[in-house]
């Protein structure tokens, strides 16, 4: 249950990121909604294809739909009333990026996967959605930038798996990745932490 209501929380989260990169992309009503849905339920969807789950989460539970509906309508009511808070999107997508990179990463355990599948599996859920939504809004996704994006979902995922391997609690184990992962990428997002870029001189 605790498992299932981080993932709406995480549906929600992402939905709003998808809508504010569509509102700014100037895209129409319909266009705010796909970018909305992708967001949220894309890299979700990657997992369970990859992990021969079916049917695909969204399909077998609606409630996910429902739930970027109603994010998306409230993100636009936002920004018609209220300003866009500061990096808002890179902040919404921070949040996103934790809760989904960690309940992926439970899923294949679940699945009775071994670490380096469930590092896989939680760092494309987590990142899939922003993948693609980057995409269709023409941008070079954060992933194959230098920004500290998927090395910090990979980072929560491996504390999580190191709290497990402790027998530590599975909640607290959630939280201690989930607040890994966040606080890692906010940092990046605050002072400005970059990967290092390898050149090749002739």
């Amino acid at each position: 249950m605790l498992l299932y209501l981080f993932d709406l929380i995480g549906v929600a989260v992402f939905a709003a990121s998808g809508a504010l990169a569509g509102i700014n992309a100037q895209l129409d009503l319909l266009g705010v909604l796909v970018l909305a849905s992708i967001t949220a339920i894309g890299g979700g969807t990657i997992r369970d294809v990859l992990l021969n789950k079916h049917p695909i989460f969204w399909i077998s539970d609606t409630t996910p739909i429902y739930t970027i509906i109603a994010s998306t309508i409230c993100t636009l009511v936002w920004v018609h009333f209220l300003p866009i808070p500061t990096n808002s999107l890179l902040i919404a997508d921070a949040l996103g990026l934790s809760l989904f990179a960690l309940s992926g990463a439970q899923v294949a355990e679940k699945e009775g996967y071994r670490g380096p599948i469930i590092i896989l599996m939680g760092t494309l859920t987590g990142a899939g959605g922003g993948v693609l939504r980057d995409i269709l809004s023409a941008k070079i996704p954060l992933i194959l930038r230098q920004d500290i994006y998927a090395s910090a979902a990979i980072a929560g995922i491996v504390v999580y798996l190191l709290l497990r391997a402790a027998k530590v609690p599975v909640n607290w184990a959630f939280v201690g990745g989930f607040i890994t992962v966040l606080i890692t990428r906010l940092a990046a997002i605050a002072f400005n932490l970059r990967l290092p870029v390898f050149s090749f001189t002739q």
